[in-house]
């Protein structure tokens, strides 16, 4: 087999499991813990509580490039899928145009922040590997289907948009008005995701703290930030499953 065809296969299969990626990090994040309170520990409490707000703001900033994609984004194109590629048209307008895997791009921020958490600088080295060898592949994969479905159209976008790197100045704006039903259908998991991860994390932390003589400990504003998460989750997982308000 061809080291092309290879490099497609490969991307394809790790496009049906993408979603399973930060499982493989967990052991990682789970060696991390002893660190997860080295900047409380060495320059105070306040310095913590900074850093964990650039941490959260770090994951919302990748669940906004998600948002922002998906509501722009037409239907049967940048959808959660796993049983194979599709793109009934090719995105180049809006986020499209200024890089082409706005989607992945929101995953990595997602995910940074999250280890960024954890206070070790090689858990967040590894993870950056990690996540560009895993998502190489299916970038490759998803480019090998548009190439050959889309032809010299996706020839002449391809050579002017990053594949992951934006170029602003690039942009040029969404052909389509922005949909908050696709978004609030397709991204209220990815939403209680980050919500669950730096809950169970301020947990440990308290933990390796010794903030509470309890072993579970959970800090007011967290609880408060979850229960509203869980809720805003529940609501609109009802929403999506029961009826259909949250179609176009």
């Amino acid at each position: 087999m061809a080291l092309r065809e290879n490099f497609e296969n490969t991307g394809n299969f790790l496009f049906r499991w993408r979603s399973y990626l930060p499982l493989l990090i967990l052991p990682l994040i789970a060696l991390a813990i002893y660190r997860i309170g080295f900047i409380e520990k060495n320059f105070g409490e306040m310095a913590g509580n900074i850093y964990t707000i650039v941490c959260v703001a770090v994951s919302f900033l990748g669940l906004f490039i998600r948002c922002y994609t998906a509501g722009y984004a037409p239907e049967g194109t940048s959808g959660r899928n796993t049983d194979g590629q599709r793109a009934d048209t090719l995105n180049t307008t809006g986020i499209y145009s200024i890089v082409r895997h706005p989607l992945y791009l929101g995953n990595f921020f997602i995910l940074l922040g999250i280890v960024l958490f954890a206070q070790s600088w090689w858990l967040v080295v590894i993870t950056i590997l990690a996540f560009w060898l895993y998502y190489e592949r299916i970038m490759f994969a998803e480019e090998e289907f548009l190439r050959r479905k889309f032809e010299k159209k996706f020839e002449n976008w391809a050579s002017n948009v990053p594949a992951f790197v934006p170029k602003i100045k690039n942009f040029k704006k969404p052909a389509l008005p922005f949909s908050l039903k696709r978004v609030l259908r397709s991204e209220y998991s990815g939403f209680f995701t980050i919500i669950v991860s730096f809950t169970i994390l301020q947990i440990a932390k308290n933990f390796v703290l010794k903030k509470n003589d309890k072993i579970f400990y959970l800090q007011k504003g967290w609880i408060m930030f979850f229960c509203a998460g869980f809720f805003i989750y529940i609501v609109l997982r009802g929403l999506r499953k029961l009826t259909k308000l949250l179609d176009d």
